[in-house]
């Protein structure tokens, strides 16, 4: 694992497996518990094929550290816009790109 500085008091835990060892390929995470419904629908499609997470808990701040700490490779926000254009945000552990 790996701890990196975030700002000037904050510490982010990354445990780096490769996403092939990952327990959990990918994390759903609805960015409000109002959109929860619709997230889950993506949760249950994706774990058809998929080991996947699901986590409404929290700020997504905290959701994105939890994920990263457990060596989830990507988060996939559900977030208001999904629910007009159908796309979901897919934030990359190693990088935080979205």
């Amino acid at each position: 694992y790996n701890e990196e500085e975030v700002g000037e008091n904050d510490t982010r835990t990354v445990l780096k497996f490769h996403p092939a060892l990952a327990p959990f390929k990918a994390a759903i995470l609805p960015l409000s518990k109002k959109l929860s419904d619709k997230a889950v629908e993506v949760y249950q499609q994706l774990a058809a094929d998929f080991m996947v997470d699901f986590d409404e808990t929290g700020s997504i701040g905290k959701r994105y550290r939890r994920q990263d700490e457990i060596g989830t490779p990507f988060c996939i926000t559900y977030d208001f816009e999904s629910e007009n254009d159908g796309m979901v945000t897919v934030r990359d552990r190693d990088t935080m790109e979205q």
